[in-house]
């Protein structure tokens, strides 16, 4: 028996008429009566008896008219919990890894706009690099990250981010490539170089100049930028980074200079396969889908 159709029958028994009930449906009256009649062939006996302008109830159609009442009410009350539960303020906690990178700035407007509409869900940041991080997400102490590419994802879910992060060399402002507009491949020969630590990033040094990275003068590498900023000052070496790395802090005497030809790459937002999503969780993720 379907919902629908016991409230149809409710409706004309608390009418008295099947072309009232069909107004206060809004449905046509042809097509009410044959679900009241679909109605009465499925549960095999009459249900009603029409009369001048209305309808009078079998003692079957009584006894229906009463658990239809109670059905219906149940199914109402049901529904207005599932719509009072969807409209319950957004609560509790979650836990964010974000590298150093341009995108930053769209997790901050982000959460921004979260804890403007759930002002109860609280939230913890964690810095690192996309390696750190993602060991972080594997063993559940972290709930969602931003990440840079190039990595392997294989185990995340994951959304790629609207703005590319360029990528660079950090300079002091007295460094002889401080007037450069571009930084090409022959350029990085024989300087001394900070570069990440990260493999990946190593790789696609290379193969975006041809080159062996161990060819290069490489005298440290990094993890987080923050690290090597003052040896860049003071001309320990020149640093490989992305832009948006540098965009959000000061960099008094230091300049970045794009690598020519230009390199950029993605951020990705990142989340472990098969993972519990938890409201908060899934609120988090759809506003970043929204802005993609």
């Amino acid at each position: 028996m379907e919902l629908r159709n016991l409230r149809y029958f409710w409706t004309v028994a608390e009418e008295t008429s099947i072309s009232r009930a069909a107004s206060v449906l809004n449905i046509t009256q042809p097509t009410l009566s044959r679900q009241l009649k679909d109605l009465e062939l499925e549960l095999g006996t009459e249900l009603f008896h029409r009369v001048n302008k209305g309808i009078v109830l079998t003692e079957e159609g009584i006894f229906l008219k009463n658990r239809a009442e109670e059905i219906l009410s149940l199914t109402n009350k049901i529904e207005q919990e599932f719509e009072s539960k969807k409209e319950e303020e957004l609560s509790g906690h979650i836990t964010i890894g974000c590298v150093e990178a341009d995108n930053s700035d769209t997790l901050s407007m982000i959460l921004e706009e979260l804890i403007n509409d759930h002002p109860l869900v609280t939230f913890h940041i964690s810095s690192g690099t996309s390696t750190n991080i993602t060991e972080r997400v594997d063993k559940g102490l972290i709930d969602i990250a931003i990440l840079l590419e190039p990595i392997s994802i294989e185990k995340y879910e994951k959304i790629s981010l609207p703005r590319t992060e360029r990528w660079g060399l950090l300079v002091s402002k007295d460094s002889p490539f401080a007037n450069k507009e571009g930084i090409k491949p022959e350029n990085l020969e024989g300087i001394d170089l900070l570069i990440s630590g990260r493999q990946e990033i190593q790789k696609m040094i290379g193969n975006w100049g041809s080159f062996s990275v161990h060819d290069l003068q490489i005298i440290g590498t990094y993890n987080l930028i923050f690290n090597i900023f003052s040896l860049v000052k003071n001309n320990v070496g020149s640093a490989i980074v992305i832009e948006g790395a540098t965009s959000n802090r000061s960099i008094e005497n230091l300049k970045f200079i794009p690598l020519k030809p230009e390199m950029r790459t993605n951020c990705v937002l990142a989340w472990k396969k098969n993972r519990l999503m938890t409201p908060i969780l899934k609120e988090f993720i759809r506003r970043f889908k929204e802005i993609i």
